[in-house]
């Protein structure tokens, strides 16, 4: 289990919110990285959904190195080898979190020396479920997850004064952006009061659809330009005063357009909610 000295950072290498990071990568980790083959670690269930949706990610959409696909039994090991990198999936806890809260993150990260596989030093990763949370809630967004590290990665070593920006501020100046494009949105995901077209279209005029899961990884693997679509990382009922996490990413440029949290409570659920449509309309008006 990666622990980090947090309460919760989103994306490790350029957001802190209240926290002390524990490591941010340097020119040289992100010059080394470009150099390096990337291992993609599967799961021990070859047939759990995990694999299935990493590996049709992978195949069609990662170009920033060379990549192999590793089982678990051999991440260990390989792992020491300082001129590998490795894309895989691990439960994450924050220490200074009193709530115990775990996730499970898409993580980047070099090999090297090491205590242990916890200790590699990440190059960038990206939340994707509270620990626990039935795969089908994220695995159809894993592609653009693959997308998006990458996406990520290039910006930081071009410009590495962006390690240090805070995510809210630096991705948010993209809300404005939004206006021309389509939304799609699951809807289990809205909060009731904005669960209907007619109902977000009371607060938000821009273009949408509400859709399945299926549809959504479908417009991710086609990369479609036109297309927006939401992630959010919540505790999918299992607690109260936890974080929700809402992010709009472009299923074509893998950029994100808005992020923001809440904690659950029984005003505010584990949902997309009123007042993010309402900032989304302000943005593009």
């Amino acid at each position: 289990m990666k622990k980090y000295y947090a309460l919760l950072l989103l994306l490790i290498p350029f957001i802190q919110l209240q926290a002390q990071r524990e490591y941010l990568p340097t020119q040289e980790d992100l010059d080394h990285f470009h150099t390096t083959k990337t291992y993609v670690v599967m799961e021990s269930n070859p047939l759990s959904e995990y694999n299935l949706e990493i590996q049709d990610a992978v195949k069609k959409l990662w170009n920033i190195t060379e990549y192999e696909f590793l089982p678990m039994n051999d991440f260990a090991e390989k792992s020491k080898d300082k001129n590998a990198s490795f894309l895989y999936l691990a439960g994450v806890s924050f220490e200074k979190d009193k709530s115990n809260t775990r996730y499970q993150f898409l993580c980047l990260s070099l090999g090297g020396n090491r205590v242990s596989i916890d200790d590699l030093k990440d190059v960038a990763n990206i939340p994707m479920a509270y620990y626990g949370v039935d795969a089908d809630h994220y695995a159809y967004k894993i592609g653009i997850m693959v997308r998006f590290l990458q996406y990520h990665v290039n910006l930081i070593t071009q410009d590495i004064s962006i390690v240090d920006h805070n995510v809210y501020n630096y991705y948010n100046e993209n809300m404005s952006e939004v206006k021309g494009k389509t939304l799609y949105l699951v809807e289990e995901e809205l909060e009731r009061e904005v669960n209907t077209l007619s109902k977000i279209k009371a607060v938000y005029p821009g273009e949408l659809k509400l859709v399945d899961r299926e549809t959504i990884k479908d417009l991710i693997m086609a990369e479609d330009d036109n297309a927006v679509v939401l992630h959010k990382v919540g505790p999918e009922g299992k607690k109260l005063n936890a974080r929700t996490y809402k992010i709009l990413i472009g299923a074509a440029d893998a950029k994100f357009y808005y992020f923001d949290y809440h904690k659950v409570s029984d005003k505010k659920p584990d949902a997309f909610l009123t007042s993010d449509f309402k900032k989304l309309a302000r943005a593009n008006k």
